[in-house]
């Protein structure tokens, strides 16, 4: 068994230098840098309407709307939630500091970058989501990656098959992203935290680790067999409060260490730029170790997070009760933001006012544990209640993402092998929530950081293909919304799906 480990080990190595090799990472910094060109940088220059519209709505009763069971749709906030629920996860949390102990501070500086330029990303990604989406045979929309591959680049001339084979290629590794990221990966994190917090004196650990994976199984399995209106019913309530609760506790932590946020983040922008060895004054290649370090760790962990870039979350954007393409763009602008910008940059405070990391040399301190660093750093300020809060924190962070990927990987079998493989693909997905409580080796982890990777390459390929179709689409809603120009809104690319949506949104139902 050793021996078969070691080598799938090998084998996930090789594949996950390609996945996110610095092709890929061009591929994706690139995307959200053309996205962000051709829409003339919106995420700055309409900054006061796609707030507005998003959380500034948030009270507004067409936010909140739902159309019924029957609908196969949800209320443009329960898309965010959902979406939320499944990138805010332990990538916000575990994810941050190891990204910080491995990349130093500096990682945190391109996690920015990469969430500044992914907001455009995810923004043209939504907008492709349902202007591709459709009705399945159960009357629920469904959109993703994988329509505008085969009806958005398969479209163009000659690209007809290529298009067909990227869509199931990006299937079938968000299929395996889904049980690697979006289960196993996330039960093993809760796992290790309430052993960590709770468990910490009890001799039988495996017996431990059984109760806990039955346990979150059998709440799972209630939720995700409900489908996604169960889902999203469940995201909506817990999202909003455990992201609030996080960034309070942290904002906490950093007053206690307001003398050192001059430090904190001078080191960020000073390691952002120049590597740990060179400051530490060992010689070597300092592109290279800047590259390889803060570059590579900060938006590695930056996408594994927030996931713009994947075509993940669009899946579930997709099933938003929205009519307006660039309605539900706008929530995938504050999705990044939301995730990134606010709950990551509020671990990155708490990992580099905890003294763990030295400042000075950027370097983490020997023994340091980027799993529980979080919570040691909680620990020190609220005591032991503060370690059972991140416990929680990452329970609920962890079970929501499991979730939103269960939809996602479900969305993904629909493509594949139509609405009835789908519930054979969740009682499997239930299942397999007990093997990530009992596995002891992160290979699955690091398997799952593998197929993020390998769902970006094929996604990003149809996102850039089609920013064509993006500039026209958001063109066409700034001349509408922004300007008030008279123009006939363009809403999809079924002359049926248009006909229907069009008076509507003439009408002022977006």
């Amino acid at each position: 068994m050793e021996n078969f480990i070691e080598k799938v080990t090998q084998i996930n190595d090789v594949v996950n230098s390609f996945a996110w090799g610095w092709f890929a990472l061009i591929l994706l910094l690139g995307t959200g840098l053309v996205c962000t060109v051709i829409t003339k940088c919106f995420q700055i220059s309409h900054l006061k309407h796609w707030w507005m519209k998003t959380i500034g709505s948030v009270f507004q009763k067409d936010t909140h709307k739902k159309l019924g069971k029957k609908s196969g749709t949800v209320s443009q906030f329960q898309a965010l939630c959902t979406a939320l629920a499944a990138t805010i996860g332990t990538g916000n949390i575990a994810g941050v500091a190891a990204a910080i102990c491995v990349g130093g501070p500096g990682a945190v500086f391109w996690m920015w970058v990469a969430a500044f330029l992914g907001m455009m990303t995810n923004f043209s990604e939504n907008i492709l989501g349902i202007y591709f989406r459709r009705k399945n045979s159960e009357g629920e929309w469904s959109g993703g990656a994988m329509y505008y591959l085969q009806d958005g680049l398969g479209s163009y001339k000659g690209c007809k098959q290529i298009g067909k084979v990227l869509a199931v290629i990006f299937s079938l590794f968000a299929i395996l992203a889904s049980f690697g990221i979006g289960n196993m990966g996330q039960i093993n994190k809760i796992t290790i935290n309430l052993q960590s917090a709770f468990f910490g004196g009890v001799q039988d650990v495996n017996a431990i680790n059984w109760l806990i994976g039955i346990c979150l199984m059998i709440v799972g399995g209630f939720i995700i067999l409900g489908g996604l209106q169960r889902i999203a019913a469940f995201a909506e309530k817990v999202v909003p409060f455990m992201a609030i609760v996080y960034v309070i506790g942290a904002l906490i932590i950093f007053l206690c260490h307001i003398n050192t946020v001059g430090a904190m983040f001078a080191s960020i922008f000073k390691f952002a730029f120049i590597p740990r060895a060179v400051a530490g004054g060992v010689s070597g290649s300092v592109i290279k170790m800047i590259l390889d370090g803060p570059v590579k760790n900060g938006c590695k962990r930056g996408v594994f997070s927030n996931e713009a870039g994947l075509g993940s979350s669009v899946m579930v954007h997709s099933n938003s009760n929205v009519k307006e393409p660039v309605k539900q763009g706008l929530w995938g602008i504050f999705e990044v933001f939301a995730d990134t910008m606010v709950v990551c940059t509020m671990t990155a405070i708490v990992v580099l006012s905890s003294g763990a990391i030295d400042l000075t040399t950027g370097y983490a301190a020997e023994g340091t544990k980027d799993a529980t660093l979080v919570a040691t750093a909680f620990g020190n300020i609220f005591g032991r209640p503060g370690e059972w809060f991140i416990a929680i924190a990452v329970l609920l962070f962890a079970f929501t993402t499991v979730l939103g990927w269960s939809h996602y990987g479900s969305k993904a079998v629909e493509y594949l092998f139509g609405v009835k493989g789908t519930k054979v693909y969740k009682v499997i997905f239930v299942l397999m929530m007990v093997s990530g409580a009992i596995m002891t080796s992160s290979l699955a982890w690091d398997i799952s950081d593998t197929f993020n990777g390998l769902m970006m390459i094929p996604n990003l390929i149809g996102v850039l293909s089609l920013t064509p179709l993006v500039i026209k689409i958001t063109k066409n809603y700034v001349d509408r919304k922004i300007k008030g120009k008279d123009v006939e809104p363009i809403l999809s690319y079924d002359p049926d799906i248009q006909a229907e949506f069009a008076p509507l949104v003439k009408q002022g139902e977006e």
